[in-house]
């Protein structure tokens, strides 16, 4: 399970494999992610994902994307987004993340074409096909990024390989044509993830977390549902179980010391629910993962 660190605005800080670079690359399998789900989050940087086999669904500020094998997706920056897959079908993928900053050399670079993509409202996503030829590109500049992270000449070929991409999407991409206006619901929803994710560890009502978005019980149910598919509660119950597997690889307290560290009430609770969502008991997920 990966940790998520947090800005002080609330999305994720990443850890990136280069001291100096903001690149981070990992190949994984869905499985690795408990219950076959990631944690919903956003962040600063954009994500390149390439499907090596198997799919899985992608969520996008509440837009469900299937990705088989040979596709991938280019999500943009600061958009709400989780992988996962409803079936628990196993996946194998490519993830990278790379700051745009990569790009700007001077403020000329970024305002005429770093900015327009970033600002481009129907650029939230890009679906990638190796149908197209220049999607195809793409997933192949994201396979190949992979394949020299490990070298010593990495990050400029890194560079390079993100430069290519993003010529293609600044020349395909179709231009903004509406208002640029910011879609409120997603900053309040943004706000009451964030709210979430930094006081879990505390008693967190349903009145709480609509309060940290500035909005009435319902509006928040509605905005959940939309946009993540959950009602808020079950999201932080989610969150909870996700971070009590981090403790239980790498910490010897106890499972009540445990529940009550990610905010359950009692380990009776907790341990119902870990084995409701993940189908096996937290002493038995423990004793799995030291194996």
């Amino acid at each position: 399970m990966i940790y998520m660190e947090l800005k002080d605005d609330r999305s994720e800080k990443v850890r990136y494999d280069y001291t100096d670079y903001p690149i981070f690359i990992h190949k994984a399998l869905l499985s690795d992610y408990m219950n076959y789900a990631a944690p919903t989050h956003w962040h600063d940087d954009i994500e390149c994902i390439a499907v090596l086999s198997g799919q899985m669904q992608y969520n996008v500020n509440g837009e469900i994307i299937t990705l088989k094998e040979n596709e991938g997706i280019i999500i943009n920056t600061r958009q709400i987004h989780f992988g996962f897959s409803a079936e628990k079908k196993e996946c194998e993928f490519i993830c990278i993340l790379l700051h745009p900053l990569i790009l700007c050399s001077n403020s000329a670079y970024e305002r005429d074409f770093v900015l327009p993509v970033l600002h481009n409202r129907n650029a939230a996503f890009l679906k990638l096909s190796a149908d197209t030829s220049w999607q195809k590109e793409i997933m192949d500049s994201i396979k190949y990024m992979n394949s020299v992270k490990d070298e010593k000449s990495a990050p400029i070929k890194i560079q390079k390989a993100f430069l290519n991409i993003w010529i293609l999407l600044y020349e395909n991409i179709a231009p903004e044509t509406r208002p640029k206006t910011q879609n409120a619901d997603l900053s309040i929803l943004k706000n009451m993830i964030g709210f979430i994710q930094q006081n879990y560890k505390m008693k967190i009502s349903l009145s709480d977390i609509a309060a940290s978005g500035a909005v009435g019980q319902s509006k928040c149910c509605r905005l959940f549902a939309k946009y993540i598919g959950q009602t808020p509660n079950a999201y932080l119950t989610r969150y909870r179980l996700n971070k009590s597997t981090e403790l239980l690889k790498k910490m010897d307290s106890t499972v009540t010391e445990i529940a009550a560290a990610v905010g359950f009430g009692g380990s009776s609770y907790y341990a119902e629910a870990f084995r409701k969502w993940s189908g096996i008991s937290p002493s038995g997920y423990r004793l799995k993962h030291k194996k």
